[in-house]
């Protein structure tokens, strides 16, 4: 399996990124997809999971209203649309895929992208 994600950079608080995962060596809408973020000196905690068919889809407390996750199956590519961005957003993010069709618990992740850094500073 071979998830690659990109996107991340540099923004302003109160600014915007777009995170993407391309995905490769598996069906990938049999699966679902999630972004896990991972700040220093902090654990990985996991922020949004998309369901196989994008109509469900979860987000950690701190992130809803703010992210917004989606995915084409045709390009096998899932997105993070991250708006009003705040300092404690930055972090590692990682794209995972999950061993279920609808649920990304750490427990259900086999495969872990490589990574994309996104810094909120002014």
């Amino acid at each position: 399996f071979q998830l690659q994600a990109s996107g991340g950079g540099l923004v302003q608080p109160g600014g915007s990124l777009r995170l993407s995962c391309a995905a490769s060596g598996f069906t990938f809408d049999d699966y679902a997809i999630g972004w896990f973020r991972q700040a220093p000196g902090k654990e990985r905690e996991g922020v949004s999971c998309i369901s196989t068919s994008g109509s469900i889809a979860y987000y950690a407390d701190s992130v809803k209203g703010r992210f917004t996750i989606s995915r084409d199956n045709v390009k096998n590519t899932v997105y993070l649309q991250m708006n009003s961005l705040k300092p404690e957003d930055t972090a590692v993010y990682y794209c995972v895929k999950s061993v279920t069709q609808r649920a990304c618990s750490y427990g259900d992740i086999d495969s872990w992208g490589q990574g994309t850094l996104v810094t909120v500073s002014s």
